[in-house]
């Protein structure tokens, strides 16, 4: 686990009065005060949160920013816990977070912690500026808005023009329709892409024909799943297998394996979630004529959000910022790939020779 950047620090917390169990990792401050969001799930494990807060690291060496590295996660399963037990956990790890944040870490949003979340921990906490993507009122900029989404599709703009692409012709799937997921569909069918394929933890939804982005929502906001939505429905993992043009991925780690690289019959993956395939599985996907954009360089735009929001920008700066910083960054990272170095190792030499000036 340890290297010339880090972790710097892997904390174990935990509250008797509310049950409250976590693990915080502070990967590198070399940059500035670690920045990463905190996670609630049962399965949260230590060796997760230090690759996704490795992950930040290099996203915010990446996108330019005074951060360095950090991620955390209560392990916790929402759906077994009232609101009021839920608030009462959230706030117990905002009080433990009060010796770290902000001094060498700040949190934000990530799974099933949003902007409500936020607004505990800073209860807790005590400090306004312990995380980031709080309410409005509370000088916040929500990842609600989409920042993250936002700035995948503009890195997929970026991807698709390197491989000579007309994004109005292309046809594409997500993995995940989740705040990332959805903001992606809307983005990249505003641009006359023909989304074919969507999924969730439910299952997978395949419609050659197209879908629309507006009905999928609808069906996603009444029924919980776009499972319910027009057309054939498949096995979530199933969207491996999905022919389409583009695979924009949303949602959980590890979705490709290394046997999986052999199913895909995408022309450009873009991880619009964290840490969906692993370095040797990319090297596979290059080796196969399939262009990854990786997480750390395509998802920074909640993470460029937060900065804004901590320096107390605007939405419109945010907007701006997200595109300019996105763009820029992949096609610094496309210009930089051969047949020795795929996307990622191109984007982590960048990132870590940033740090370790």
């Amino acid at each position: 686990m340890n290297d010339d950047i880090g972790p710097e620090k892997v904390i174990k917390i935990y509250d008797p009065k509310t049950g409250m169990k976590g693990i915080v990792c502070i990967d590198n401050t070399k940059l500035g005060p670690a920045k990463g969001g905190c996670r609630m799930r049962p399965d949260v494990t230590e060796d997760e949160v230090f690759r996704l807060a490795r992950a930040m690291s290099l996203k915010c060496s990446m996108a330019g920013l005074p951060f360095g590295g950090g991620k955390s996660g209560i392990i916790a399963d929402p759906k077994k816990f009232s609101a009021e037990e839920k608030k009462a956990m959230v706030v117990a790890y905002g009080k433990a977070l009060k010796n770290l944040a902000p001094a060498e870490y700040i949190t934000a949003p990530d799974i099933n912690m949003a902007e409500e979340e936020m607004k505990w921990i800073v209860e807790g906490n005590g400090d306004n500026n312990c995380c980031t993507g709080k309410p409005k009122e509370m000088g916040g900029i929500p990842h609600e808005l989409g920042s993250t989404g936002f700035g995948v599709v503009q890195s997929c703009f970026v991807g698709l023009e390197h491989l000579g692409m007309d994004v109005s012709k292309i046809t594409f799937a997500v993995e995940g329709f989740g705040n990332v997921g959805e903001f992606a569909v809307k983005f990249l069918t505003e641009k006359g892409a023909k989304l074919v394929a969507v999924s969730d933890s439910r299952g997978l939804l395949v419609n050659p024909d197209g879908i629309d982005f507006e009905k999928i929502k609808a069906v996603k906001d009444s029924e919980g799943t776009v499972t319910k939505g027009d057309g054939e429905v498949k096995e979530s993992k199933d969207i491996l297998d999905v022919k389409a043009d583009v695979l924009i991925t949303a949602a959980i780690k590890d979705l490709i394996s290394d046997d999986d690289v052999s199913r895909l019959q995408f022309k450009l993956v873009v991880q619009g979630s964290n840490i969906p395939m692993t370095l040797e599985s990319e090297k596979k996907a290059a080796e196969k004529g399939v262009l990854i954009i990786p997480d750390f360089v395509a998802n920074a735009g909640g993470v460029i959000s937060s900065y804004v929001e901590f320096k107390g920008g605007s939405v419109e700066e945010m907007w701006k910022l997200v595109e300019e910083k996105i763009v820029a960054n992949t096609k610094e990272m496309l210009a930089g790939i051969s047949g020795e170095k795929c996307p990622r190792e191109v984007a982590m030499e960048i990132a870590r020779k940033r740090i370790l000036e």
